[in-house]
């Protein structure tokens, strides 16, 4: 499919004809400010000097409601199935982690550096991908990433040792990356502020049902095939998220709009980034609060299946259970709150409630409490999960609305600290060995801390427009 820039009726997320973006000669004066008057997301300016680019294109025709709400429906699902890679490449092969430990005879620890070493590539994968995305376009970094993925995962199901599975893992992890960084690329093209937000949380409607239906798919794959069937079944979903996006999504960032420049180019509009105070807040505090989520995605089989004795099916059904508890408060967070509340009250709302899990389970896991059996463990793991779906969408939307003119650049390292810190926790969630929940629960009680903590200290939310301008 030929590239079309966003002139064409099939992009218009919204009837309305959108601001023009500024020029290299015309300085961006806007500030996109989180709904509600106390949100720092807008007070103070983003002191990210905007990369040079051609001159701004002008601005698409409107087309009608109809053909925009079509539209938004279809760039809804093609943008979900990308978003649905990290769940598909980790929770798909979760149920099968007791299996591939002992085939291939390595111990626990060991497995997880498989999911540490997806997760490591997908992070490393978005520095490079992101700033592609800024200076080719979205669409020829992202057919080259999946086609790539397809070939990687495919090479999975016939490792031989865990160290060769580790390092093809790793290899689908960079590849994959393309379709994360890209998603979230896409939305800042097309949609600004609130409508931002909206469709971030409706987004995990549809990448939502990776994490409920991917366990269940693995379980059920299991029942026929050994753990690399788990392998050939994801590098058919790879193969068809491949041909959708070639066949239904075309391009969003014009060559009017395209970065030009090297990589001292997109090095410097990274180090510009960062150096925003308020988006690197954002960048920490949504890292930190993955890497708690990650911790449960890693520790959870050996949790549910080994320490209490449930079987795949029932760890498959939990696990479920905890995505439609995401997927719900999503939902709320994207129909409810988002345009209502201050997204910083949301998004604190969210954090003081992981944190609040967090504890909870590392009580009742160090004995605390005495004996406790699975019932209390899964209740507290469903809160936890259930707050992320005011975390996550809510820090992706409030650091991007700070980066219109760098959003490929921007959603890198969104992506970039939230795998790096993930891939980090792994690990350390099996130190103890198979027969202990208390490493899980203690590097999600720190992680959460530390995500509280960067959203305080960095974004000052309390602040209001005039304090926050004098910083």
């Amino acid at each position: 499919m030929p590239e079309t820039g966003p002139a064409t009726a099939a992009h218009e997320p919204s009837p309305k004809t959108p601001p023009a973006e500024p020029t290299a000669s015309t300085p961006d004066t806007r500030q996109t400010p989180a709904p509600g008057a106390d949100s720092c997301s807008g007070s103070d300016a983003a002191a990210v000097p905007a990369p040079r680019t051609e001159a701004a294109p002008a601005a698409p025709r409107a087309g009608t409601a109809a053909a925009a709400r079509r539209t938004g429906l279809l760039v809804m699902v093609v943008l979900g199935g990308l978003s649905a890679l990290p769940p598909l490449s980790m929770d798909m092969y979760l149920p099968a982690l007791p299996e591939v430990a002992s085939a291939l005879a390595s111990p626990a620890a060991t497995i997880q550096l498989t999911l540490t070493a997806c997760l490591a590539g997908m992070a490393l994968g978005q520095l490079v991908i992101g700033p592609m995305s800024d200076k080719w376009g979205r669409r020829r970094p992202l057919l080259a990433g999946m086609a790539l993925y397809v070939l990687a995962t495919a090479v999975c199901a016939f490792a031989p040792t865990a160290e060769l599975l580790i390092g093809f893992r790793l290899l689908q992890g960079l590849a994959g990356a393309a379709g994360i960084v890209i998603a979230r690329a896409v939305v800042r093209d097309l949609y600004e502020g609130v409508e931002m937000a909206k469709f971030f949380s409706s987004l995990m409607l549809i990448s939502g049902v990776a994490p409920i239906v991917a366990p269940l798919i693995g379980a059920q794959v299991l029942r026929f095939a050994d753990w690399r069937g788990v392998f050939v079944v994801l590098a058919a979903v790879g193969l068809a998220l491949t041909l959708l996006v070639w066949r239904r999504l075309d391009e969003t960032l014009p060559p009017e709009r395209r970065h030009t420049g090297g990589v001292g180019a997109a090095l410097r509009t990274m180090r510009g980034l960062l150096a925003d105070r308020v988006f690197a807040g954002y960048v920490l505090a949504g890292g930190f609060a993955f890497a708690t989520l990650f911790a449960y995605i890693a520790a959870s089989p050996f949790v549910v299946q080994e320490i209490h004795g449930a079987s795949a099916q029932t760890f498959s059904l939990l696990f479920g259970l905890n995505s439609v508890g995401l997927i719900v408060v999503g939902q709320v967070n994207g129909k409810l709150l988002v345009g209502r509340v201050s997204l910083d009250k949301v998004l604190a709302c969210g954090i003081a409630v992981v944190v609040a899990a967090s504890a909870a389970l590392l009580l009742m896991s160090a004995g605390v409490f005495g004996p406790v059996g699975l019932a209390p463990v899964a209740a507290a793991l469903f809160v936890l999960m259930s707050a992320m779906g005011l975390v996550l969408p809510n820090t992706n939307a409030l650091a991007l609305m700070r980066t219109p003119h760098a959003a490929g650049s921007a959603s890198a390292l969104l992506g970039t600290s939230s795998f790096l810190v993930g891939a980090a926790a792994s690990p350390l969630v099996g130190i103890a060995g198979e027969d202990t929940a208390v490493p899980m629960a203690a590097v999600q009680v720190c992680c959460s801390l530390l995500a509280a903590g960067c959203f305080l200290g960095l974004c000052r939310p309390w602040r209001g427009r005039g304090a926050a301008a004098a910083a």
